[in-house]
Parts: C-alpha cells; sequence; structure tokens
C-alpha cells in the first residue's frame, strides 16, 4: 500500500510505537484546552458515536483502536477545529465511513485535547489520517487529498485487512448518466463538471464528459458520408476527425486511433496538436487500462517524438 499522493509512506520513517499507547496517562495529567482566542475544542461534523465514526482519547484508544481493529480496520484521524484543512477533511471521510457501512470504522482526534497521542504517533502535519489493521498501522498520509484519491486509499486498507467491499454507486454519477443517455446534453455536461469541481481526478466524470462531446459532434452526421469523405480526402483533418469519432461509436475505437496517430505523422503546428488533442479525447473515453489505448498511446508517443 501507499500514499495516495505517491510520497514515501510515515511508516517508512519507523515513526510510531503502539506499544507506548497500552500505558495509560498519568492521572494528574491535564488535558490540553485551546490557547485564548485560539480555534474552539471539538472536531467538526457527525457526532460520534455512531456505527462508524468515534472519538478517541488516551482512555479508550486501547479499546476502540488497538484492539477494535483485530477485527476490523480502524482510519484514525488527527485534526483540530478552526484549521481549515481539518474542518474540510474531517466530513468527507465521515460520509465515507457511513457509505462503509461497517466495513472500517472512523477513529477522531482531536489533537488539541489530545496532545499526547499527537506526540506518540510524532504528527508533523495536520490533518494526518492513519490506518491500522490488526493492532498496527499498516499506512498513513499527511495533509488532504482529492476524494477519488481517498477512496483508492481505502479500498487498499481494506484489501490489506483482507476485507472485499464493492464501491459504493454514485448518485451524482449515475444521474450524469442518465441525462447523457436521454440526450440531455447540456445537463450531462453540467453534472459531470459538478464532479469534477469537487473531484477532479474523477476518471469517470472525465470519461462522461469525453462522451459529451463527442456526441456533441457526431450530431445530424450521416455515418457512411463522413467514412467516405474522410476516404476521399485523407489530409482533410476535420474530414478524419468525424471519421474517428463516427468509429468509436461503431465499436472500431482501434481503428479509429490507428487513423489518427497516422494523421498526426502528417501533420505539423497547430493542426497536429488539434488531432492530438483529439485523440487523447478518445483515449479518455475507452479509460487507461483499455488495452487498445496503451497500444495507440505508444504509437503517438513514436509519432510525436
Amino acid at each position: 500500500m501507499s500514499d495516495p499522493r505517491i510520497t514515501s509512506s510515515i511508516f517508512t520513517r519507523g515513526a510510531v510505537d503502539l506499544s507506548a499507547l497500552r500505558t495509560p496517562a498519568p492521572a494528574d495529567t491535564p488535558s490540553a484546552t485551546p490557547s485564548p482566542g485560539g480555534p474552539p475544542a471539538g472536531l467538526p461534523g457527525s457526532p460520534a458515536g455512531t456505527a462508524a465514526v468515534i472519538d478517541v482519547t488516551e482512555a479508550n484508544i486501547q479499546s476502540e483502536v488497538l484492539e477494535r481493529s483485530l477485527s476490523t480496520p480502524v482510519v484514525v484521524f488527527f485534526g483540530a477545529a478552526g484549521y481549515p484543512e481539518s474542518d474540510q477533511f474531517a466530513p468527507v471521510l465521515e460520509r465515507l465511513a457511513a457509505e462503509g457501512g461497517g466495513a472500517w470504522l472512523l477513529a477522531r482526534v482531536d489533537v488539541q485535547q489530545q496532545p499526547r497521542l499527537a506526540q506518540m504517533f510524532q504528527l508533523q502535519t495536520l490533518p494526518t489520517t492513519y490506518a491500522i489493521v490488526g493492532g498496527r498501522p499498516v499506512d498513513a498520509f499527511p495533509g488532504v487529498v482529492p476524494e477519488s484519491q481517498l477512496r483508492q486509499w481505502l479500498q487498499a486498507v481494506l484489501k490489506a485487512a483482507g476485507v472485499t467491499v464493492a464501491e459504493p454507486e454514485d448518485p451524482r454519477l449515475d444521474a450524469a448518466d442518465d441525462a447523457l443517455m436521454s440526450g440531455d446534453l447540456d445537463a450531462a455536461e453540467a453534472a459531470y463538471r459538478k464532479i469534477l469541481a469537487e473531484s477532479p481526478a474523477d476518471a469517470a466524470a472525465e470519461a462522461g464528459l469525453a462522451q459529451v462531446g463527442l456526441a456533441r459532434r457526431v450530431a445530424g452526421a450521416d455515418p457512411q458520408g463522413a467514412l467516405d469523405g474522410a476516404a476521399a480526402a485523407p489530409d482533410d483533418v476535420a474530414a478524419q476527425l468525424l471519421a474517428a469519432d463516427i468509429e468509436v461509436l461503431s465499436g472500431l475505437a482501434d481503428q479509429a486511433y490507428q487513423r489518427l496517430v497516422g494523421l498526426v505523422r502528417r501533420t505539423a503546428g497547430d493542426e497536429r496538436d488539434t488531432v492530438r488533442q483529439h485523440l487523447l479525447s478518445l483515449f479518455t473515453i475507452a479509460g487507461p487500462d483499455d488495452p487498445a489505448v496503451a497500444s495507440a498511446r505508444r504509437a503517438l508517443a513514436s509519432a510525436l517524438f
């Protein structure tokens, strides 16, 4: 498992010794309180004590984090109320924990109230999110990440714990797809753009938006006429782009990619860049895991360089 931002994991530095957490704090250890005029105490978001979310202290970390992680993965979120990144990221984690239906537990730590826990975990950044599986940390990341990457990280945590959970459907994406299928391209575009504004790396929304563009480009076109026109004018960029679109819609994506890679080889300057961008848009529709896309990307790189 790796940090979702493709950086080295905190655990490669051996930062955490959870055995220290099994030693209760001295009875006279005072709780930390914010300095006058500082951020208010208490993390934002849904109340703790639900099936998905608990608040963690030194008194309950043994039972609620270490022991529970023996059977259920526990994601420990270190944050502080009044700090923008904490306030923005905590509700996202809480929503995903609720979606998880008990597959994993979110444990929130307010570092203003639990400074000793923050010291034990050697926090350097707020917020910081840890995954505890089988009584030990398996991965962590500092700061915040886009929701799409957070979902991937959570899936990796669950996989490490031997838990298989189906990715929940996204109602936003369902609504956008329904609009696309019904031919309401304006509504579909608006819905996909809204998803991307909230989750910039959402591959499904990117593919949907590319499909909207494709649908607009072929609207009113005569498929056979477009293909015949492209055959008669092999260097007509507009004709070749339309023919490639028709081929993608006809299930001949590989043929469309070859057509446009060949056109990249025969063009230069702005025309070449137009063809390249068009081809990348068609790749987006198929997705990066499509074998034909992988092959065409290599051919495109060869044509460009």
